[in-house]
């Protein structure tokens, strides 16, 4: 009785907090729910809008907008008329109207303003929480021991079977380990805030670009789909239709396959839920590389711009500089030079394989 609950509760203290992380930012995607359909009009006067788009107009599309709609794309239908998605237009437009930028540098710009503004803080402080879930394992493996030890006790006074110790050993010790998290302020969840706002984000901005580069009828920025039409650079000039190169989409996926590998060449061993998440991404990485080949090019550019962000923001929060800038704990897991155990680790990884 006593070396099963030790083995299960060993187990249990060493991954616990990552996987606690990654699930608890797993059930958070589920929780969204449908957004309200109700319409702005931020930013009418400030477009060249086509002859008769007046007071009139606007009313009448905004009308036939708001109908129910019976196709089986009503769900995204609503979520592309949603408030947030118009607030993601009107933010792209007066960024390319204020700053006088061609489309695609203002698309960059707007991933980079985003990645840079939101989500860097916000993985900053996951780092934090992260730090603290890792400097906090050697106290829970201690009490663990004393945890494990008890239970073995009272289980033979009781005459408690293999079975009922396992479950009174796991009970507890979630009951130690909450309240560890809640005296050092870093439960597993708050890691999870990241997720739960960069994915909607991305999400709406997507949206929004899509409706700018289709001219959607209930979008109020349709005059944006020509100035979007002449507005790329390069081989992408026309920002309204996929890259037939395929040149964004492949580097979109390098971009996040990056990521996910940079994260896989981390010192400690993943748990067995962390390899299927990782596996998991890779295979949505390699996914999204066509997907992106059939949406108009400014969404895979915004796409590309974004995990470049994300890409050097991983890097930055390895630097032990910009840690102590930002008062992330040390942990035992760090390194003085971790670019540089990075590349060596990758070297070895995928090139010394025997």
């Amino acid at each position: 009785n006593k070396s099963t609950a030790g083995n299960n509760g060993n187990t249990k203290v060493t991954t616990g907090a990552w996987t606690l992380a990654a699930r608890a930012a797993v059930a958070g995607m589920w929780r969204w729910r449908r957004v309200g359909q109700e319409l702005q009009r931020p930013l009418r006067e400030r477009l060249l809008l086509p002859p008769g788009w007046g007071p009139r107009a606007g009313a009448a599309a905004a009308a036939a907008a708001s109908l129910p709609s019976a196709s089986p794309g009503g769900l995204y239908e609503a979520l592309a008329e949603s408030a947030p998605v118009h607030w993601a237009e009107s933010g792209l437009v007066a960024l390319q109207a204020g700053t006088g930028l061609p489309w695609w540098l203002s698309i960059v710009c707007a991933g980079a303003v985003l990645r840079t503004g939101l989500t860097l803080p916000l993985a900053a402080h996951q780092g934090h929480v992260l730090a603290k879930l890792e400097n906090l394992q050697p106290e829970i493996e201690n009490l663990a021991k004393h945890l494990r030890y008890e239970v073995s006790i009272r289980g033979k006074q009781l005459g408690w079977s293999e079975k009922v110790a396992r479950f009174h050993f796991r009970k507890n010790l979630g009951r130690i380990v909450s309240e560890l998290y809640v005296r050092d302020n870093c439960h597993p969840f708050k890691a999870s805030l990241l997720m739960w706002i960069q994915i909607p984000v991305w999400v709406f901005v997507s949206i929004a670009l899509r409706n700018c580069s289709v001219g959607a009828a209930d979008s109020e920025v349709l005059a944006v789909q020509e100035q979007l039409s002449t507005g790329g650079t390069l081989w992408f000039t026309d920002l309204t239709v996929p890259d037939s190169t395929w040149i964004l989409p492949v580097s979109l996926g390098l971009f996040n396959l990056l990521i996910v590998e940079i994260f896989a060449l981390r010192k400690f061993e993943l748990s067995r839920f962390q390899k299927y998440a990782t596996n998991f991404i890779r295979g949505l990485s390699v996914l999204m590389v066509p997907i992106a080949a059939t949406v108009p090019s400014s969404m895979a550019l915004y796409w590309l711009s974004s995990s470049f962000m994300g890409l050097s923001h991983n890097l930055l929060l390895r630097s032990p500089t910009f840690r102590r800038l930002c008062r992330i704990p040390r942990t035992k897991s760090d390194s003085d030079t971790p670019y540089r155990d990075i590349v060596l680790a990758f070297y070895t990884k995928y090139f010394l394989k025997k």
